[in-house]
Parts: C-alpha cells; structure tokens; sequence
C-alpha cells in the first residue's frame, strides 16, 4: 500500500477580543437595548394590566393613582362571577366548532389554490392573481353587507354553516401558499409525473409536506383569527345559543360595565388556549413567515 500524508492544512489562531474593544461594542448595543425593552414593555403593559387586573377586585380596578400590582387575589371569586353571568364554556365550544371548522377547509382550498397559481400555467394566471391579491385592500365591512344577505337568503343564519364557508378562502393565505410552493424544485414534481402519479397525488405526497411550515402558520393565524372575531359572529349568529367567545365577552362587559375584575377574568382565561397553541407552533411559525414572505 501506498502510504499518503495527509495534506498540511495551516492552523487558524483565532485572536481574543481586547477587553476595551469588547466594551465598546456593549456600550453601542446599550441605547439600542434601552429603546427595544421600551417599546416591548409598551407592548405589553395592557396585557400584563389585563391578567393582574384578574386578581383584583373592583375597588382595586377604579382606585386612583392606580396599583399595578394587586393587594389580594379575588381570581376564583372573580371567576364565579364569570361562569354566574355568561355561558363561557358553551361560548368557547362555539368559538372552537367555529376556529377549527374554518381552519382545516381552508388550509387544504387555499393550498390548492396557491398550488395552482404556482405550477400551473394557463391563461390569465398573472391578471386573476392579481385579482385575488387586490381583494386583500377591500375592508370587510364593505362586502359585509353583501355577504349577509347571501347568507341571510341561503338560510344560514344561526348556524355554523353561516359562520364557517364565507370565511375559508383568503388572498392573504393563497399568497402564503403560492410563495412557498414556488420555492420548491420543479424536478420533484417531474420525477413523479414519470413515476406515472397523478397531479393529486403529486400534490398531497409530495409537495404538500414540504411546505408544513407554511401551512402551520395558516393554522396557527387562522385559528387566531375565528378565535378572536366578533363583527362577523355578532352579525350572523344572534341566537345566545350561538355566540362566539368575542361575542359574549362584548355583550357581558357591555351588560357589566361596572364589573371590570370579571371582564379582566374572562378575558385573560380566554386568551390562554392561543398562548398554548402559539407556544407549541412559534418554530414553525417563524420558519413559515421567513420562507413564504421571500417571494411573490
């Protein structure tokens, strides 16, 4: 055998930092550093009022110069008065029926639709996407109206068919989809074609998994947004049977508006459900926003 050396490949020494150049740096990070935890506390001053408001009682809410902090804690006593004046958990099994039977059509009609925009080529793709995208600057309570009465004449009202179809295309998430699915290689779906799959099957085996992050953040921001509705609820389902958490929370501080320990309660238990689901879909969030946002 013959016996190689191996090459001689030069040692990189890398230099420490002088302790007064490191200082330095830190000090120009400080101004920087000050500014962001400023805006962050701005940010999140409400909600931090909002939760301890939880554990306070009335006199607590009202008093002036106000306490951040609370002298006791009248949560559970507070939490009585919320379950004593409104149906909270029927509300959230409403808001759930409605956040989940929206989101699952439409992660799977708007990915078919952004898959369409992307790998298809046919006459008008450009113009009509254009289209779709321009739908994004009409406010919702332009076509509200409208959309009514199409729900009002099809006998949708107070019921979860009236909450749930007009709500599941969006241009926004089409967008989402169409961009992610642009930055995938056109070889995978031609190897298939020669493997003889068809363009569902090339769409749901292949492509479609590809783009989890991208359909996360569909979910995670869908389910945001049915849980946190209340304009489109509070129209179509005036039955009590059928309000929404948005709905309710709206009409029980309205009807209480004395009550603001309770408010501040049920506000902060409802919005527990989205910290947890955030909580478990940040990574995918974040890598979803990073990849589909890229291209358009």
């Amino acid at each position: 055998m013959r016996n190689e050396t191996a090459p001689n490949i030069p040692l990189v020494h890398h230099r420490k930092t002088p302790p007064a150049v490191a200082a330095k740096r830190i000090l120009r990070y400080i101004p920087v550093f000050i500014l962001l935890v400023f805006f962050a506390f701005l940010l999140l001053a409400p909600l931090l009022w909002m939760c301890l408001g939880a554990f306070k009682s009335d006199p607590e809410v009202l008093t002036y110069p106000p306490r951040f902090f609370p002298v006791g804690n009248n949560f559970l006593k507070n939490w009585a008065n919320v379950l004593n004046q409104i149906d909270f958990w029927g509300m959230t099994l409403n808001t759930a029926i409605y956040s989940i039977g929206t989101t699952i059509p439409a992660m799977f009609v708007n990915a078919l639709a952004g898959y369409a925009f992307a790998r298809f080529r046919f006459r008008g793709k450009n113009f009509l996407f254009l289209l779709f995208l321009a739908t994004m600057m009409i406010p919702f309570q332009v076509i509200m109206v409208p959309l009514y009465l199409e729900v009002y004449y099809i006998g949708w009202l107070n019921s979860f068919w009236g909450l749930i179809v007009p709500k599941i295309a969006s241009a926004y998430w089409i967008f989402l989809c169409r961009s992610a699915f642009e930055g995938l290689p056109k070889d995978l779906e031609d190897a298939a074609r020669i493997d003889g799959m068809n363009e569902f099957g090339i769409f749901t085996r292949i492509m479609l998994p590809l783009i989890t992050p991208t359909m996360i953040t569909v979910l995670l921001l869908s389910i945001n947004n049915c849980w946190n509705d209340l304009l489109w609820p509070m129209i179509v389902a005036s039955k009590s049977s059928m309000r929404t958490l948005s709905n309710g929370l709206a009409i029980f501080i309205g009807n209480r508006t004395d009550n603001y320990s309770s408010a501040f309660t049920a506000a902060a238990v409802s919005m527990i459900p989205m910290l947890i689901l955030y909580l478990f879909g940040q990574k995918y969030f974040v890598a979803g926003q990073a990849t589909s946002g890229i291209k358009g």
